[in-house]
């Protein structure tokens, strides 16, 4: 949902007022005065919807991939352009109210490289084209004709990646027809997906050029006002399975200690079904240390009416994106009654 909104609350504590700047990422859940905010019945309109919508506070292209080397070493690969607005318009020149930051990052078993960048919107520093598709941040970019095929390039100062991406299935609206609700009062999204994409390209880390082969997953999503002010991080999961099927799912955690929980079941022909509130249940087994804070990196995760009883494990635990705003991300192995891999993402453990 990979809701990657670290950049908004960057957004907060440069320009907010010192309350708002203590809630965290629960700054998700601060009033979204005039700006547009998500409703049910949203025709989406394509290729046009793959581009910005800057009368939205915060939207983001996410995506992340898990790959293999020749030798079979596991490898993740995250990249995703944020925008968040000051005001709901978009202008050329240093005046824009559109503020764009880009993340990056590599996951080895044994190693986490990441790089982020910042820009400001209307100089053509960053931005979204629709068609012929782009995404681009500097020299970052994701890039292709049509959504369906694509390049995808990003550098750090440890790492590099430049690979292709192909679809192989079709979008995949979350929620109720692409309207994802993110808490009981009604905060929501407008959110689909790409979950069928394979990868192909190179990895360039610290021992030199590695070719990859793997599969990725895109999400796009824009709002407003995604959360509600008692939210204050979440658990994100995007899983494949060895058979075909895939399963998005997040629990949203509230500061009384219950949560919000919403996903989707994926078959693999790309046919959906939305899960509610209390049908997906994630619970952290193991913890691990990642700097100074303890961090789940082991879960069990059940959906008893599509016979999921699986474990979800970190391949690399210290996965910490030390970014302005920090969070945890990387790629999983699912084992259990299903085999599969996938990404896990989770906010607001600082």
């Amino acid at each position: 949902m990979n809701v990657k909104a670290a950049f908004l609350v960057f957004m907060l504590v440069l320009c907010a007022p010192a309350p708002l700047i203590a809630q965290g990422f629960a700054g998700m859940g601060s009033d979204a005065d005039g700006f547009a905010t998500p409703t049910l019945g949203h025709n989406f309109d394509f290729p046009v919807d793959h581009g910005a919508h800057p009368q939205y506070r915060i939207e983001w292209w996410y995506l992340t991939a898990n790959m293999q080397g020749p030798d079979g070493t596991d490898y993740g690969l995250q990249w995703t352009l944020f925008r968040s607005a000051l005001a709901p318009y978009a202008t050329q020149g240093w005046d824009s109210p559109q503020i764009w930051l880009g993340n990056a990052a590599v996951t080895t078993p044994d190693a986490h490289y990441t790089s982020e960048r910042f820009a400001r919107g209307g100089t053509g520093q960053a931005g979204v084209t629709a068609a012929p598709f782009e995404a681009w941040i500097d020299e970052w970019h994701m890039r292709g004709e049509t959504f369906d095929q694509m390049q995808l390039r990003a550098a750090g100062p440890q790492f590099a990646y430049d690979v292709a991406l192909t679809a192989q299935g079709p979008l995949v609206f979350h929620g109720k027809e692409g309207f994802s609700v993110k808490s009981d009062q009604g905060q929501a999204s407008y959110y689909y997906s790409q979950p069928f994409f394979t990868l192909n390209g190179t990895l360039t880390l610290p021992d030199g050029d590695v070719p990859v082969t793997g599969t990725a997953w895109l999400d796009r999503e824009w709002s407003s006002q995604p959360l509600a002010a008692d939210q204050t991080g979440w658990d994100w999961f995007s899983i494949s399975f060895e058979e075909g099927e895939k399963l998005m799912g997040f629990r949203l955690r509230q500061s009384d200690g219950t949560y919000f929980t919403s996903g989707t079941w994926i078959e693999a022909n790309g046919a959906t079904t939305s899960l509610p509130n209390g049908s997906f249940d994630a619970t952290p087994l193991e913890t691990s240390i990642v700097g100074d804070r303890e961090i789940p990196t082991q879960w069990q995760i059940t959906l008893p009416d599509h016979d999921v009883d699986v474990t979800v494990t970190a391949i690399n635990t210290q996965a910490w994106m030390d970014m302005t705003v920090a969070y945890w991300e990387g790629p999983v192995r699912v084992s259990g009654n299903r085999k599969g891999i996938g990404y896990l993402e989770m906010t607001g453990y600082e």
